[in-house]
């Protein structure tokens, strides 16, 4: 299990909502026992899960935070920053396209994740380090936010703390089990030829083919 968290506490944390308990928060993408899909995944498809949630009728807005606090960095890393979705809906579907602003879902915002880019960022934690904790924090605004997509995240916590109605938080988990193998890292199955027109002499049945050109008789370097 991963214990890098140095004891910063998530945005959640650091809001307190004026009624606490009226939204739950639902996610397709992570099964019953808590995982998130492959799909989602940074090393995957970096897919944005889709996400469902219980209506707020006095909500104007509300902003999306997807923390990870096992990173080995100073303060958890921001996978996705959201705000200003429309008050009217309960949920985003997945695959969000990247970018500062979104057309759809009420004309929505994605600020600056731990990568400095616009969009959603998938859990990448590292090889065999257990899973990690990845909280989708929902909040409930009274107001539409009046941000720059790239405001800093303490600006946005800011006005989370003065606006919030109603918070919740889902936790997904991830891990990797292997460092994924580059094409140039991947060896060929050993095979064994019988001398064709390429020109190379027969190789071992236990080796791989590493051998210096041959004639058709099995003369090395007589090419």
């Amino acid at each position: 299990m991963a214990e890098h968290n140095t004891g910063e506490l998530i945005a959640i944390q650091r809001v307190q909502p004026r009624e606490p308990g009226r939204l739950v928060l639902m996610s397709d993408a992570i099964g019953e026992d808590g995982r998130i899909g492959e799909a989602y995944a940074a090393s995957h498809d970096n897919l944005s899960p889709p996400l469902m949630w219980t209506g707020v009728p006095d909500a104007e807005s509300f902003a999306l935070i997807v923390e990870e606090p096992d990173a080995s960095t100073d303060r958890p890393v921001a996978h996705w920053v959201v705000w200003n979705i429309s008050g009217a809906l309960k949920g985003l579907p997945g695959g969000v396209k990247p970018g500062p602003g979104v057309d759809d879902f009420g004309g929505m915002v994605q600020g600056l994740n731990g990568h400095g880019q616009s969009g959603y960022m998938g859990p990448r934690p590292a090889p065999h380090d257990g899973p990690h904790h990845y909280h989708f924090q929902l909040f409930a605004l009274d107001t539409r936010l009046d941000l720059e997509p790239s405001a800093s995240f303490e600006d946005l916590v800011r006005m989370l703390q003065a606006h919030t109605i109603a918070s919740c938080d889902l936790v997904g988990l991830y891990e990797e089990d292997a460092d994924p193998l580059t094409p140039a890292e991947v060896q060929p199955e050993p095979r064994s030829f019988a001398g064709g027109d390429d020109g190379r002499g027969a190789l071992d049945a236990d080796e791989v083919d590493h051998h210096a050109p041959h004639d058709h008789a099995g003369v090395v370097g007589s090419l």
